[in-house]
């Protein structure tokens, strides 16, 4: 009974640990927001400025997996490129080497968790105030208590289970001097971290049992170890980009191929960097109980000389990612560019891909102007019902569309989120809504011109034709300056003076044309039923100017 204890405080140990990286990392992304994602966004300017922005990051957030998917997340939504992405992951790599330090310096030679409760009582009150801001810091240093509480619980635990003494019998059975069991070593490593998902507390538990001094588990065996989690931590980024566009895959790809180079290159030299980094730590730096240290030591040497080796062939590492992933010839324009089913980071990068994903969206809606104008003025049958087919393809589409990002953005909401973000999902979901309206209103439209054709031998008079085309002119503009403003970033202030101005001038011109409409029918220009098709094509584009005010409020209502 006592075992089956030990073995579930060593489980809930490791997941006290992971949660408070977890939650760590979210607070100060929250507390970050947008300034976060600008400097992913802004600071990649050359390939040393993308590297120096992957350190940052990643040693601030403590999580490269966190900072790859962003990556992942930002390449995918066209905010990078690739070549940028390999110089942040670079980056990423050194600065997750930050945790391992941390833990070497203070995690096993002091009782940290005795400081973990009055921290917890110095985030209380901030977690439970009304400042979002705050509140994030509070989550901070919850996700710092809990962190170290898990590493403490972790040793006793692992204390309890003699895992040492376990270690070492499945050690005495290997022969612990072969480059082979060095490679075992590495592949378990890898294992392990693809499990966990988390490069740190592999990292955690590497660092643990080193520390324990186990017969067999000495510092090459520890460092086979770390090297192996460089390449199981590559999983999270992979995974996110699955469901990705071809750029986001490719860049989880350079993750990939970087740190798996980095792992060849070094298994070639291994003992005798080994015994570079020994000689360091001991003989010139002169560190006492310096077990720990040249274990972080090893791992930061790793990632920085594998960094140093491969960033002068950024573009050559893109050439290659692009041969093994060639562009597929057919357009994704049927599906969502930008939302992935990956697995994200946090929540609040995801409502960036959503935002990138309604402006898609609205952009589609732009597409349908020129579909209806194409099939005002089809004559052919075949070719009519081909462009009409098309638009009825659209209008589900857009249907599929609405749906699949409400989905996404209930998913997200699930999330730890600050109340701005709430908002700003509140109004995706209000403007997907007015989206999928437009995408039903073009639709009606080619409805409207096919039931005349099948139904009436009587052709528009060249005066409603005119008076169709301007206004289908208005509603393209008007679709056009709505594409613009949804586009806009969340702390612009949209001018709206010009789609008002649109929208005003489209109602006018409805009301104008239906009472000469009834003018017309009654001195006999033309039947009554042309005219119930007439108006119906002239009432549904005013529709349309509505939906978009609709939309366009919703997005002014951001910045009020």
């Amino acid at each position: 009974m006592d075992t089956i204890i030990n073995i579930l405080s060593l489980i809930g140990s490791l997941a006290l640990f992971m949660y408070g990286m977890k939650i760590m990392s979210e607070g100060l992304e929250k507390f970050a927001g947008d300034r976060l994602r600008s400097i992913l966004a802004a600071m990649t300017r050359n390939r040393v400025a993308g590297v120096l922005t992957g350190i940052l990051v990643t040693a601030l957030i403590q999580s490269s997996s966190a900072t790859t998917v962003m990556v992942v997340s930002f390449v995918n939504a066209g905010l990078m490129t690739l070549g940028q992405s390999i110089g942040v992951i670079m980056g990423a790599n050194i600065g997750t080497t930050v945790t391992a330090w941390i833990i070497s310096a203070i995690g096993f030679k002091i009782n940290i968790a005795a400081f973990a409760i009055p921290l917890l009582g110095i985030g209380m009150p901030l977690i439970f105030g009304k400042n979002s801001n705050k509140k994030s810091i509070g989550e901070f240093i919850f996700g710092f208590a809990f962190l170290f509480m898990g590493l403490s619980f972790l040793q006793t635990a692992a204390t309890n289970l003699n895992i040492g003494e376990l270690v070492a019998n499945m050690l005495a059975t290997v022969p612990c001097d072969s480059f082979w069991t060095i490679l075992l070593f590495v592949i378990v490593g890898g294992i392990v971290t693809m499990i966990v998902q988390a490069s740190a507390a592999t990292m955690a538990i590497t660092l643990m049992l080193f520390d324990m001094h186990i017969p067999g588990f000495g510092f090459e065996q520890a460092a086979a170890l770390a090297m192996g989690q460089n390449i199981g931590t590559t999983i999270t980024a992979f995974m996110a980009s699955l469901t990705a566009n071809t750029q986001a895959r490719r860049a989880a790809l350079a993750h990939m191929f970087f740190n798996v180079f980095g792992v060849v290159v070094v298994l070639l030299f291994f003992y005798p960097a080994c015994n570079a980094i020994n000689w360091l730590v001991t003989d010139v730096l002169q560190v006492e109980n310096n077990d720990l240290y040249k274990l972080s030591a090893f791992h930061t040497a790793f990632n920085i000389i594998n960094t140093l080796l491969l960033i002068g062939f950024v573009n050559q590492i893109e050439k290659f990612v692009c041969r093994v992933l060639p562009q597929k010839e057919q357009t994704e324009e049927y599906r969502l560019k930008f939302i992935t089913a990956g697995i994200l980071s946090t929540a609040e990068l995801s409502i960036m891909e959503a935002e990138k994903e309604v402006k898609h969206f609205g952009e589609l809606c732009y597409k349908m102007v020129d579909m209806v104008r194409d099939l005002m003025h089809t004559e052919d049958e075949t070719e009519f019902l081909k462009k009409f087919s098309r638009i009825e393809r659209y209008e589900k589409i857009t249907d599929n569309i609405e749906v699949e990002i409400a989905n996404y953005l209930h998913q997200v909401s699930e999330g730890r989120l600050s109340s701005t973000s709430k908002m700003r999902i509140q109004r995706m979901l209000t403007q997907i809504s007015e989206l999928e309206s437009i995408g039903d209103s073009f639709y009606n439209l080619g409805r409207t011109i096919n039931r005349k054709k099948k139904h009436s031998k009587d052709q528009f008079t060249e005066e409603q034709k005119n008076h169709m085309e301007s206004m289908l002119n208005l509603t393209e503009q008007a679709v056009a300056e709505m594409v613009r403003i949804i586009s806009l970033p969340e702390n612009i202030t949209a001018d709206i003076h010009n789609a008002q101005t649109l929208e005003r001038e489209i109602n006018n011109y409805r009301s104008q044309l239906k009472n000469q409409n009834m003018r017309d029918i009654d001195a006999g220009l033309y039947n009554y039923q042309i005219g119930v098709f007439y108006i119906d094509f002239i009432s549904e584009c005013e529709k349309v100017g509505d939906y978009i005010m609709n939309i366009i409020q919703v997005k002014q209502s951001s910045n009020n």
